[in-house]
């Protein structure tokens, strides 16, 4: 019973690091990718297409969030968002074992995947781990933090590329890039105290908290002109980002709460994505009645 329990704690702990409310940032993308690089139904459900889903639901949450919680232990310390929703590093070594086999697990998609998708797959990797690792850390460097967060949109790109064999349009990286940035800038907002507490320098932390909204505002709105580009109707929904970011802030709404709408707001946006890309396969008047 003791070892079951024993199993069960981990399990748990392991659970809470990899962020559930955020598992869709990963995945997600890779839903998107798969809907917008399909040209026809039966190249939605290959096999591989479940399998990179599979990869990034889980398995990438818990080799980034695990890398991020290691070297940020002393960070954490005094992070308030580690006292309920996330959890702090024990300093034990089950999370770099984890972290360890998870990245075995991401290099193991190179092996389903065209060539087209192997760059978005490696810079997921690398910049995966150097955002928090040393030597590079970007999250410690005000400007690189934010870029580096780009990221967040590389699953999606490896998406695209393994189901059309080639990678995604131009505008279309460019446009998800800025969004990322924005997201990212945006999430630092809460962390403002705490990193300045800890000496850290970010985006957030040199900008401040009132032009840090301006900052993501200013990449939201550009990653919608970038998505324009590709489809009017992409860049109109994307406008959704800076009207909410314009809202909070003259709302006054504090933004520890705000933090919190967007797994929401994100997953809203991703399926009206995915719906309106899997519309150029399957016209809706063909399943209407």
């Amino acid at each position: 019973m003791e070892a079951y329990a024993g199993a069960t704690a981990r399990g748990r702990y392991l659970l809470k690091l990899s962020r559930p409310r955020f598992w869709f940032y990963l995945a997600g993308p890779v839903v998107v990718g798969v809907a917008f690089g399909a040209a026809t139904v039966p190249e939605l459900f290959r096999p591989a297409n479940f399998l990179l889903f599979g990869y990034f639901l889980l398995p990438a949450n818990l080799f980034l969030y695990g890398v991020n919680d290691v070297f940020d232990r002393d960070v954490d310390e005094v992070n308030p968002k580690k006292d309920e929703r996330e959890v702090r590093y024990d300093g034990g070594p089950l999370v770099p074992a984890v972290v360890v086999a998870c990245a075995a697990l991401g290099a193991g998609t190179f092996a389903i995947s065209p060539r087209a998708a192997w760059p978005f797959l490696a810079g997921f990797l690398l910049l995966g781990a150097e955002y928090s690792a040393p030597p590079f850390r970007f999250k410690t460097t005000p400007v690189l933090d934010s870029v580096s967060n780009g990221l967040y949109v590389l699953p999606g790109a490896a998406a695209f590329a393994l189901v059309a064999g080639e990678a995604p349009p131009v505008a279309a990286l460019v446009g998800a890039w800025l969004w990322a940035m924005g997201m990212h800038t945006f999430s630092a907002i809460p962390d403002i105290e705490p990193d300045r507490e800890a000496g850290i320098r970010t985006t957030a932390t040199v900008l401040g908290a009132e032009r840090t909204y301006a900052y993501c505002a200013a990449c939201w709105l550009v990653s919608a002109g970038a998505f324009a580009v590709v489809d009017i109707r992409i860049g109109l929904l994307l406008l959704v980002y800076p009207a909410v970011v314009f809202g909070i802030y003259w709302s006054g709404v504090a933004v520890d709460r705000a933090y919190w709408w967007y797994p929401a707001i994100n997953t809203a946006v991703g399926a009206l994505l995915t719906m309106g890309a899997l519309t150029r396969i399957v016209p809706p008047e063909a399943v209407l009645p």
